[in-house]
């Protein structure tokens, strides 16, 4: 790729510049596939999947509804490229439909729908997968092994903003639901006179008894009292 290399560092300096833009989770995921479709060649649409710790895969961003109807086959079914390449391999392609015999189930419906070629890569970082980039051509068979080697090295980079962005996510939810918590320990305190542990512990028991989150249980607690307190005009 000697040759291609400055149009690459080029198309990888744009696509870091699209994915940094950006602040919250859904922007970069938006950013990121819309950098894809623009960097690697060869393909029409592209998604990205996440990967949830009880083995759940979603869709969070893709270029048209193609991506999620195809990613959907695949969760469903527990097949194809880019389920596999999330669970098993690094990459993986598909490059003509028409004559692939893996995924006996999944290609039928998929060139139902018009699906040429297919790459799946895995975003990963040191701390675990997080989820997969996802490419689909219903234009053209086959797949360039420059398409292959620069989709890999824009996935390494897009992984580390997914990872920095999920972090950032997670940071802000966990620091919203301390607030809340927080919060609602007060107005138990407040409205039954007990002292902070005791209203914690009222917290708890609410949360184990009608399993429900706790962090979910405490948010019910201060929407309720605003909403009571909006009403009477307090």
């Amino acid at each position: 790729m000697s040759e291609d290399s400055p149009r690459i560092a080029e198309a990888l300096t744009e696509a870091a510049k699209a994915i940094s833009h950006h602040r919250t989770l859904d922007e970069t995921l938006d950013a990121i596939v819309r950098a894809a479709q623009h960097t690697v060649p060869g393909f029409d649409h592209v998604g990205i999947s996440v990967a949830h710790g009880n083995g759940q895969i979603e869709t969070r961003a893709g270029t048209g509804q193609l991506v999620w109807e195809l990613d959907d086959l695949q969760y469903k079914l527990g097949e194809g490229p880019c389920y596999e390449s999330i669970a098993d391999e690094a990459v993986l392609l598909l490059e003509d439909a028409r004559t692939e015999t893996r995924w006996p189930r999944y290609l039928p419906p998929a060139r139902a729908k018009g699906l040429c070629s297919q790459m799946g890569l895995r975003l990963y970082t040191e701390e675990g997968t997080l989820g997969g980039l996802n490419f689909y051509s219903v234009s053209s068979t086959g797949i360039d092994p420059d398409a292959v080697q620069l989709a890999e090295l824009f996935a390494a980079h897009a992984a580390i903003a997914l990872g920095h962005a999920r972090y950032a996510h997670q940071l802000n939810e966990s620091v919203a639901s301390r607030q809340a918590i927080g919060t609602a320990i007060g107005i138990i305190m407040e409205r039954y006179q007990i002292t902070e542990d005791r209203a914690f512990q009222f917290l708890v028991r609410a949360s184990s008894t009608s399993n429900v989150k706790l962090r979910v249980i405490a948010q019910e607690v201060v929407d309720t009292t605003n909403e009571r307190m909006t009403a009477t005009g307090q």
